[in-house]
C-alpha cells in the first residue's frame, strides 16, 4: 500500500475540490487499527484537506475531498441536502432482474459497527437498484443511494435477497473460480482462495457542485480485482 501516490488516484481536480478514485482495502479516515488512510494522504498532498463523505474500507471508488474550510462546508451542505449523485455498482449473488426498485427501508446501526432495518429506532434510508448484467449465478447491479447511512446499500441489497459477493456480514458468500469454471484444478494440498477478497461493491460515478454552481461529475474505473471478477462471470456465463 506505501506504493501508492495520491497524485495517481486523481480523477478531478481544481482550486476547491479533489476527486480520487479510490483504492479497497485503505480507510478513508484515521484508523488506529491502520497506519495509512486517505485522508492523511490528502493532507500530505494539501495540507487542509477535508474528505466530503466516507467509503467502507473495502469499497474502492469515487470520494470527493475538500482542499480549504470554505469548499468543505459547501461540500457537507449538499450532501446534508442529497444534491450529490452517487452511482455504486455491485456483483451480488443469484439472478435478479431489478428495474427501478425503490428501497425504502430504514436502518438501524449499532455502536459495534453492524447495520440492521429497523422500523422502530432506524433512520430513513432510501436506494434505487437496477440490474446491468445477469450471469449464470449472479448479477451485476447499479444502485443509487439517495441517502447516505452506513452499509446501506449492502443491507439493502440483502433485503431484496441479493447479498454481495464477499460481503458475509450480510449474506453475501465468497466467489471461488471452481463454483463457475468446469475444468478448474487446484494443486494438491492448496486451499482455494476467493477470487475477490473483499465486498465487490464499487463506487462507479459521483457528481457534485463546484462553489461557483457548475455542476462536475466523474466515473472512476473498475480496480483489477474487480474486472477480473465480471471477466470470470462474463466467460462462465453459459
Amino acid at each position: 500500500m506505501a506504493k501508492i501516490q495520491f497524485k495517481d488516484l486523481i480523477l478531478y481536480e481544481d482550486q476547491d475540490y479533489i476527486i480520487i478514485n479510490k483504492p479497497s482495502h485503505l480507510s478513508t479516515l484515521e484508523d488506529r487499527n491502520d497506519p495509512f488512510s486517505i485522508i492523511e494522504m490528502a493532507r500530505g498532498y494539501v495540507e487542509d484537506a477535508q474528505v466530503g463523505h466516507r467509503l467502507d474500507k473495502e469499497t474502492s471508488g469515487a470520494l470527493a475531498i475538500a482542499k480549504h474550510p470554505e469548499a468543505y462546508r459547501a461540500l457537507a451542505m449538499q450532501f446534508e441536502h442529497r444534491k450529490v449523485k452517487k452511482v455504486y455498482h455491485a456483483v451480488c449473488d443469484g439472478i435478479h432482474n431489478f428495474q427501478n426498485i425503490q428501497v425504502d427501508l430504514p436502518i438501524y446501526a449499532n455502536s459495534k459497527g453492524s447495520v440492521r432495518i429497523s422500523h422502530r429506532g432506524g433512520k430513513a434510508a432510501q436506494t434505487e437498484v437496477n440490474t446491468l448484467e445477469v450471469y449464470k449465478q449472479h448479477t451485476l447491479v447499479e444502485c443509487q443511494p439517495i441517502t447516505g447511512r452506513m452499509h446501506q446499500i449492502r443491507v439493502h441489497l440483502a433485503s431484496l435477497n441479493a447479498s454481495i459477493v464477499g460481503d458475509e456480514q450480510y449474506g453475501g458468500k465468497p466467489f471461488y473460480l471452481s463454483s463457475v469454471k468446469r475444468k478448474f484444478n487446484l494443486k494438491r494440498d492448496t486451499e482455494e482462495l476467493p477470487l475477490i477478497k473483499r465486498v465487490a461493491l464499487h463506487a462507479q460515478a459521483l457528481e457534485i457542485e463546484l462553489l461557483n454552481q457548475e455542476r462536475v461529475g466523474v466515473e472512476a474505473p473498475y480496480p483489477k480485482d474487480f474486472t477480473v471478477l465480471l471477466k470470470q462471470l462474463e466467460k462462465n456465463r453459459y
